[in-house]
């Protein structure tokens, strides 16, 4: 078991609970999409649009947010994160029309995840641990948030059958709001500045001219779009499939509860091998598991074994790509660094999730997106293989000969 100093296990523990909040209230938003739908008359496209939209607002806010998290430490934007999601949720729960669902689910939930999720809270955990533990560090805190989605899909799903879908969405709000005082124990320090460190400036040309950051985040494009794509419209698709509605809950959960190890063997893994050459093994097998799933007769059997073989690889990607970022420019401004390739991701997550419903409501049909999800696979493995996992020279000539 690695060993963490005390204030390190403090706050991974912390950003773990976070994360754990965070992602795995926002991971049951799919369980919404049948009864609100049904309880409006709306085509599957309207909430998939407030959903893409939140992944795609979540993203462009990503990199201000970890910028300021980066400079300022991360607590408030962990605090201000935390408020804004809890008042989107209490807005969802009034939804009733497209505009006010794509105000609440789509730009108020969107700004609060920036604050309350993976990049600025890998980063906490990246500058509270040793370089050597740090892959492993970022694979543990990953992992909680996959617990919060295998713990809170059947709270989320039981909320909904006891209280209905808007009161349910109160309460969920309650429970983010335990964030803010969380985020009162966050203890980050942001790097302290010396008169040679980069300016925003100055770090944002480095990496744009660094080859390997545009392929990474361009791999990771692909992690958004099958992710989100599958988290919103797994259930439904099962049920159009003939199965019931708690084999869609049941097949999340497995994705929440094995992404558990997928995570943590993510994170080990990156301290002993090439972290790219690992997306590629994993973005190549995601492309394997969709097509079995797809060549399969769909039954409660192979719908678990589809979610107990995602879930293994499901967000395997994020220490992965964090924890590259972290070894080509150091961990100065990984917070923004790793914002603007988690844009790359939500880019990919708002046409996961727009194009489902779209396709959808055009076609009668979820064949389309399933296909180049596939296609997407062997995209991603192709562009995480060139990357060179080595520090840039402003770094290799700081350490002393």
């Amino acid at each position: 078991m690695t060993a963490f100093s005390r204030a390190a296990t403090l706050t991974l523990a912390v950003a773990a609970v976070i994360l754990a909040l965070s992602l795995g209230i926002r991971h049951g938003f799919g369980l919404f999409l049948a009864p609100m739908s049904a309880d409006f008359g709306w085509g599957r496209e309207v909430f998939a649009f407030a959903i893409a939209l939140q992944n795609l607002i979540w993203g462009i806010a990503q990199p201000f947010t970890g910028a300021l998290a980066d400079r300022f430490g991360a607590a408030r934007a962990i605090a201000v994160g935390g408020v804004l999601y809890a008042l989107g949720l209490a807005l969802m729960a009034g939804a009733d029309s497209s505009a006010s669902l794509s105000l609440s689910a789509g730009l108020l939930i969107g700004i609060g995840l920036s604050g309350t999720s993976f990049s600025v809270l890998l980063g906490v955990v990246g500058r509270a641990v040793p370089e050597d533990k740090r892959s492993m560090a970022m694979g543990i805190a990953s992992a909680a948030g996959s617990f919060g989605q295998f713990a809170m899909l059947p709270g989320t799903l039981g909320l909904i059958g006891w209280l209905g879908w808007s009161s349910a969405l109160l309460a969920l709000g309650l429970l983010v709001a335990l964030i803010v005082p969380l985020a009162g124990l966050v203890r980050d320090r942001p790097v302290a500045a010396k008169g040679t460190d980069q300016t925003l400036g100055e770090a944002l040309r480095e990496a744009s001219r660094h080859s390997g950051f545009w392929l990474l985040g361009l791999g990771f494009f692909v992690c958004g779009f099958q992710v989100v794509f599958v988290g919103v419209h797994l259930p439904a698709y099962l049920v159009d499939e003939g199965l019931p509605a708690t084999v869609g809950t049941t097949v999340l959960a497995l994705v929440g509860l094995f992404n558990i190890v997928g995570t943590y063997t993510a994170g080990w893994l990156g301290g002993r091998m090439s972290k790219p050459r690992l997306l590629t093994a994993l973005y190549l097998l995601r492309g394997v598991v969709i097509a079995v799933f797809l060549w399969l007769p769909v039954t409660t059997a192979s719908a678990c074994a589809f979610g107990i073989a995602m879930g293994l690889l499901w967000l395997s990607t994020v220490p992965l790509t964090n924890g590259t970022i972290a070894t080509l420019f150091g961990v100065r401004n990984l917070s923004m660094l790793g914002g603007i390739a988690f844009l790359f991701h939500q880019i990919g997550a708002f046409l996961g999730g727009w194009l489902g419903g779209y396709l959808y409501d055009s076609t009668g049909s979820y064949d389309l997106v399933w296909q180049l999800s596939i296609l997407l696979s062997l995209l991603a493995g192709a562009l995480n293989w060139p990357v060179r996992e080595q520090p840039v020279a402003r770094l290799r000539a700081a350490v002393p000969a």
